[in-house]
C-alpha cells in the first residue's frame, strides 16, 4: 500500500494519495487535478474514491472533476448534504 501526502504550502492543505492493488483513494483533492491523475497513470491505478473530509471553504475541490473523469465515486460524511452525487458514509462502512 502506498500513502502519499501531497502538500499545497501557499494554501497550507495536504491532500491523501492512497494506491493499493490497483486502486486508488483520493481525499481533500485541489482544483487542480493533473497531478493526481499522473500519480494514477504512474501507478497504472483506477481511482475508486474521492473522499472529502468536509466541505472546504478555504479553497476549490477538484472532486467533481476527478469523478468525472475517472468515474470515482465521491465521498461524504454522514452529516453532509452534497447537491450532487455522492455517497454517504455511514459508521462503520
Amino acid at each position: 500500500m502506498k500513502v502519499e501526502q501531497i502538500y499545497t504550502g501557499c494554501l497550507a492543505e495536504a491532500a491523501y494519495y492512497i494506491e493499493s492493488n490497483g486502486e486508488a483513494a483520493i481525499i481533500d483533492p485541489l482544483r487542480e487535478t493533473e497531478p493526481y491523475l499522473e500519480r494514477l497513470k504512474a501507478d497504472n491505478a483506477k481511482l475508486k474514491y474521492v473522499l472529502e473530509t468536509h466541505f472546504h471553504a478555504d479553497f476549490v475541490s477538484g472532486h467533481l472533476d476527478l469523478a468525472r473523469k475517472t468515474g470515482a465515486t465521491i465521498v461524504y460524511g454522514p452529516t453532509a448534504q452534497p447537491n450532487f452525487e455522492a455517497h454517504i458514509a455511514k459508521d462503520g462502512e
